[in-house]
């Protein structure tokens, strides 16, 4: 039995997608009718972190987790890992950050980032991580300015990274959970290039085939952005984060994608492709386009 954790966010919904829908595969959402809409042909449960009747519940039977945690204030880690071993699962599948590598990344996520690491690592369950760059899909963020405006905002659009597509993330996470040899083995994950948020923004317009301006963002303005979704030590992290990706620390590219899954990495064109209508289209009241 796999369970998968996070399964409604951007990296999980893809990992369910490729797995093999039946009784082999569980969802554990805190909102299990959010996902049993996402997900029909898959068995959800209710769990929550904070819940250990709840975990126990989700974990029975469970020999592989796919492990997502979002939140640095808390310790969702450590709840799950120890509910995981009671449970008898042998491994876990853990979804972390290419900044825990970084020397001088010692911000908020990425020191939450490297304790989760580390608890895995000395947890006694097989464990395996994935170490994305940003994701691809953070430019979905644009969207609005893209349709209102024809403009992109952003903080540093010169500097460069070597983003990845989800997609390729859930892959890598996909041939951890179901094969062997992945056990006691990170994956730090990228796309093919990297790429500026300049160079970004001028694609969209190729694909667009519309005249797209990129404007660059102060910092207090990309802090008082970030302030309208994330509190205040969050925003610090990120800033921290961007002036990280100025000075160089985001562009090394790795084959990883390639030598986990027999494939190459997407590229952001690829991605955009099959994403386009996001910045053509405004979701409707449910969310969706």
């Amino acid at each position: 039995m796999i369970l998968v954790t996070g399964a409604t966010g951007t990296v999980g919904r893809e990992v369910v997608r490729g797995l093999p829908a039946g009784p082999c595969v569980r969802v554990m959402s805190r909102d299990p009718a959010k996902a049993e809409g996402m997900f029909p042909r898959v068995r959800t449960v209710a769990g929550d972190y904070t819940d250990p009747p709840s975990l126990a519940r989700a974990l029975r039977g469970v020999h592989v987790a796919f492990l997502v945690t979002t939140r640095p204030d808390r310790d969702d880690d450590a709840r799950f890992v120890s509910a995981a071993r009671t449970a008898g699962v042998r491994r876990v599948v853990k979804l972390s950050a290419a900044a825990v590598l970084d020397d001088r990344a010692d911000d908020l996520i990425t020191g939450w980032q490297r304790a989760n690491e580390e608890l895995l690592r000395a947890c006694g369950l097989q464990w395996t991580l994935l170490r994305p760059r940003a994701f691809m899909s953070n430019s979905l963020s644009w969207a609005a300015g893209i349709r209102s405006g024809r403009t992109v905002r952003a903080l540093y659009g010169t500097s460069p990274n070597a983003c990845v597509d989800p997609r390729d993330v859930a892959q890598v996470a996909v041939r951890a959970l179901t094969e062997e040899g992945h056990a006691g083995r990170a994956y730090t994950l990228t796309g093919p290039q990297a790429l500026t948020a300049v160079a970004q923004t001028r694609e969209l317009g190729r694909l667009l085939d519309i005249p797209l301006r990129f404007e660059e963002l102060t910092t207090d303005e990309a802090r008082a952005t970030l302030s309208g979704r994330c509190p205040p030590p969050v925003v610090e992290a990120l800033l921290a984060s961007a002036e990280r990706q100025r000075e160089g620390a985001k562009a090394q590219v790795e084959d990883t994608v390639r030598v986990v899954t027999g494939r190459p990495a997407r590229s952001f064109r690829q991605w955009a492709q099959d994403h386009i209508e996001a910045f053509t289209s405004a979701p409707d009241e449910t969310g969706t386009r």
